[in-house]
């Protein structure tokens, strides 16, 4: 098992592992250890460097199961790395992910409506919601909503629990379908202390202040009550 350092500490830019399997197919490989997130959940894989001595690996995609595909010839089982992360990309994707999960939570602690949707990039995405009906006025009042969540400074807390015990949370799942596989024995949450609390696999920043002012530059229906908005921040 891969000893999953994002999960836990979404800071680490730099870390020593040893290749434990190799991919051949997709010329990548397996380590004890990793900082690279794999993506899911709309947010995208890492990207970054792993080095052997004098030799620079780029890492360009982190694929299911935390394989990292390199450029250049596999490394052997057994070889110590260090694992360097392309940062600046890593956390505008953090920024991101948190703004995202801002307004889901204010979306649905105000306006009760469910989530249907989402991805992001470095510094923007899109969230689909549940609405009866979108507009400007109403798109507006939520950018200044959530725009006060980041200046309130509210702390972000990762827990991985139970699962038995993370399901006897109101509202884990904000997503319309639950896209928890069956039988994962336990679940990551993520807290906005005091606005939002949900399962969630990726990256964030400590603090919403991190995030910066959030704009909501357009919004979209995309048919029947499915809402488009997008979201943009500040570089």
């Amino acid at each position: 098992m891969t000893e999953l350092i994002y999960q836990t500490e979404s800071y680490v830019r730099e870390f020593e592992a040893r290749v434990v399997a190799l991919d051949v197919e997709q010329n990548g490989l397996l380590l004890d250890r990793t900082a690279f997130y794999p993506g899911g959940g709309g947010q995208p894989h890492d990207m970054g460097q792993l080095i052997v001595g004098d030799t620079i690996y780029p890492v360009t995609k982190v694929a299911r199961g935390n394989v990292h595909i390199i450029d250049g010839e596999l490394p052997g089982v057994g070889t110590a790395v260090r694992g360097v992360l392309d940062w600046e990309r890593r956390y505008k994707l953090m920024r991101v992910h948190t703004a995202m999960h801002i307004l889901c939570g204010v979306v649905w602690r105000d306006y009760g409506a469910s989530v249907t949707g989402g991805n992001m990039e470095p510094l923007s995405g899109r969230m689909d919601f549940e609405f009866e009906k979108l507009d400007q006025a109403l798109v507006s009042e939520i950018e200044t909503r959530i725009n006060a969540e980041v200046a309130a400074a509210r702390d972000i807390r990762v827990k991985i629990l139970p699962r038995e015990e993370a399901f006897q949370i109101p509202d884990l799942i904000r997503t319309k379908i639950n896209l928890l596989p069956e039988g994962i024995p336990e679940v990551r949450t993520v807290e906005i202390v005091g606005l939002d609390l949900q399962a969630d696999g990726g990256t964030h920043v400590a603090n919403t202040r991190e995030v910066g002012r959030i704009r909501l530059p357009e919004y979209k229906n995309k048919g029947g009550i499915n809402k488009r908005l997008y979201v943009e921040l500040e570089a």
